[in-house]
């Protein structure tokens, strides 16, 4: 499994479990033994995916080729339907991105030094923290890494943001409170170059309730920092709170329209019942999810693999076709 092992799979696992257990009991609940399919299982399956968080467009989706594979193959039994239902989560998981993470996830693109990613999301989902995981994270796998504390309208969020490149061990930029976004931004590309880092993160504002002045400010930093380098940034991850399900999702939705998002980030993915917002994401959206947050240790944001986390959502048997018994 190369680097990914040093994220601990079983870590993963237990950080999943409450996910885990909640989206699979209410599944299964559904499943119970010798249940025929009529009009009332069906009902019940979609009622629990859109519960669960899986989303209309993704739920609708999936309930139109149950019921396709229902007349073709001519099932009875809901047990050949709930297995045809699992397969079907994991491949809305796994339709936009890669089946399987990389042996290194941290590998830079060659020719992109220092690799800068801005960092957006509305204030309390995680934001903060994430940047010092993700500062974490890179400099374990070896990698010199600058923070940029550009979001100054908010004074708690620097002092946060030193708090937390303390903890990872990183150097961070930053100005007085209130000071141009786009001046830190330049600084700390500045003094990451001079110093050879490697990996550049840069915090922003948290806020979309007036998406113009959002995206007048992004496009202001993009166009300052391009002075230093051309093709800056090279990322642009979204952090989302998963524990807010649906409103998650319609965070997404808007700030894909104000500003060129190339990853998600959702924390809090251990404290939720509500696991199905990760096929939402991902199915909906045409960005991939690049980090999940399951736990609050510094070590506790994982790359995600969504091969991995369909495998521990629901049993290595999705892929293979077992037969899995429900709890229940």
């Amino acid at each position: 499994m190369g680097f990914f092992d040093k994220f601990k799979l079983s870590k993963l696992r237990e950080g999943l479990q409450k996910t885990h257990d909640e989206f699979v009991r209410k599944i299964n609940r559904v499943f119970y033994s010798s249940r025929k399919i009529d009009d009332g299982l069906m009902a019940e399956i979609e009622e629990t995916l859109l519960l669960s968080d899986v989303g209309v467009a993704t739920t609708d989706r999936i309930m139109e080729h149950l019921v396709d594979q229902i007349q073709f193959k001519k099932w009875s039994e809901a047990s050949e339907l709930r297995d045809e239902l699992r397969v079907q989560i994991g491949e809305a998981l796994t339709r936009n991105g890669e089946l399987k993470l990389p042996d290194d996830p941290f590998t830079l693109p060659p020719g992109k030094k220092p690799y800068v990613i801005l960092i957006v999301g509305v204030n309390g989902v995680g934001k903060t923290t994430t940047i010092g995981k993700l500062a974490h994270n890179y400099k374990s796998a070896g990698k010199n890494v600058i923070i940029g504390a550009a979001d100054t309208f908010r004074a708690a969020a620097n002092t946060q943001l030193e708090i937390w490149s303390k903890r990872a061990g990183v150097e961070i930029i930053q100005q007085h409170p209130g000071a141009d976004p786009s001046a830190v931004a330049f600084d700390t590309i500045q003094s990451a170059i001079s110093r050879n880092a490697d990996v550049v993160l840069i915090d922003t504002a948290g806020r979309l309730h007036n998406k113009q002045n959002l995206m007048a400010e992004l496009e202001k930093m993009t166009r300052v920092m391009r002075k230093l380098m051309p093709d800056v940034p090279h990322e642009v991850y979204l952090v989302l709170d998963a524990t807010t399900g649906q409103n998650a999702l319609q965070q997404a939705r808007e700030f894909t329209k104000v500003a060129p998002i190339t990853g998600l980030v959702l924390t809090k993915l251990d404290g939720t019942a509500k696991g199905g917002i990760v096929v939402a994401l991902t199915n909906e959206l045409k960005v991939p999810v690049r980090y999940i947050g399951v736990g609050e240790k510094i070590d506790d944001l994982q790359p995600f693999d969504p091969l991995e986390f369909a495998k521990i959502m629901f049993g290595d048997a999705m892929f293979q076709g077992e037969e899995v018994t429900s709890n229940e």
